[in-house]
């Protein structure tokens, strides 16, 4: 009776995957990603020329493998926004099983690279980070997690996932890489607050990571360190956050021209962690703006369609998701200013990095594909509903 007199509701379940994928998807924050995307081979092309020589390869060797090693991040990240979320789930508890065991097995057969920190396996002609594409998967199955603890007679889903966060987090921890376990910890935080924490709980567990910074100050060297870098009130000018420093000093507004740039030459990690150094030297604060500009786009796009949706575990993932892209982006920037001590953290989509952009690429393609447009009906519908 209700179709007589209102009409069926159209059926796209024939619709083909391309056209339903354009339909849907966020177009906005998908412009932003291939922008970044570019912006990052524009910086490559003038930070890694002079490691390229340096190590005997051809000019724009790191601009190819990272070009290369974008587009395979690029089609990732498509091919997983195209998923369904109930299958973005499945391969994401598959894929964060295998990061897991990896991570484990880190400390007998990974390598350091000499930088004093044991987070990759060497495979002669690439490295691969496990805890790069742990974090996505992690995200996926403690949202999981959460959204099952809030079902009638559900599992404990709220403390299964902090279990799982603390062994995640001592693991990285112990080789050492706080920085990403700082990620970790902060992505699970964002949805236990999404999932109706309370507050005082997040203030004990913000004491708890403060004790914790402590004990690994007083416990090792490698975080001594860089904590003591940071709060030191001279820097050393032949330090990265030196010529870090310096180089943002000297871009001013306008930078002092493509190619002009002299801290590619000096910083050992020019096209990786301080990319934006070499930004706001050659292209100023105009470019660093933009940039900035663009990630939270990225941001503010897929928390408001989130807040759309009517999907517990959507909305804890994909929440999950935006934070630790978001602040990863914020981590990498904030370091190169000296308003945060130093992470050895890339920043997303822009960073030489095989790793990185890899699961940067799968991470944002299962958030697009849990803000994509379904048909469901407003989350503020279902409140004013149980209101009245």
């Amino acid at each position: 009776m209700t179709e007589m007199v209102y009409g069926a509701v159209p059926v796209w379940d024939a619709e083909p995957v391309l056209p339903k994928w354009w339909r849907t998807i966020d177009k906005w924050s998908v412009s932003c990603v291939l922008i970044l995307f570019g912006v990052g081979i524009l910086l490559g092309l003038a930070a890694s020329p002079p490691l390229a020589e340096k190590n005997g390869f051809q000019p724009f060797h790191y601009v190819q493998r990272q070009a290369f090693f974008g587009c395979m991040a690029l089609m990732a990240m498509m091919l997983t926004s195209m998923m369904t979320p109930q299958l973005v789930r499945r391969l994401a508890v598959i894929g964060f099983i295998a990061a897991f065991i990896s991570l484990a097995l880190l400390p007998f057969f990974g390598t350091d690279f000499g930088k004093g920190a044991t987070r990759w396996y060497s495979l002669g002609f690439a490295s691969i980070q496990p805890s790069e594409f742990l974090k996505p998967g992690f995200v996926v199955v403690a949202a999981w997690m959460m959204a099952a603890g809030q079902e009638i007679n559900g599992p404990p889903g709220l403390r299964l996932s902090f279990l799982l966060a603390i062994i995640i987090v001592t693991l990285l921890a112990l080789q050492p890489d706080f920085g990403q376990a700082c990620l970790v910890l902060f992505g699970w935080g964002v949805m236990y607050f999404v999932a109706g924490a309370p507050i005082i709980l997040l203030m004990i567990m913000a004491g708890l990571v403060v004790l914790a910074g402590s004990f690994a100050y007083s416990n090792s060297e490698h975080f001594a360190r860089r904590i003591d870098g940071f709060l030191s009130p001279d820097v050393d000018p032949n330090t990265q956050l030196g010529f870090a420093t310096n180089a943002i000093r000297e871009g001013g507004f306008f930078g002092v021209g493509v190619g002009e740039g002299q801290v590619k030459w000096s910083l050992p990690d020019a096209h990786t962690d301080f990319i934006i150094a070499v930004a706001a030297e050659e292209y100023g604060l105009v470019l660093v703006l933009c940039i900035i500009a663009l990630y939270a786009g990225i941001v503010l796009r897929s928390l408001t369609r989130l807040m759309r949706e009517r999907d517990p575990f959507i909305r804890l993932a994909g929440t999950g998701l935006i934070a630790i892209f978001g602040v990863q982006a914020m981590i990498n920037m904030g370091v190169a200013v000296r308003l945060l001590p130093a992470k050895g953290m890339t920043l997303p989509f822009v960073s030489y990095g095989g790793s990185s952009l890899i699961a940067t690429g799968i991470a944002v393609g299962m958030l697009f594909a849990f803000t994509r447009s379904r048909p469901q009906g407003e989350i503020g519908d279902i409140l004013r509903g149980r209101v009245r």
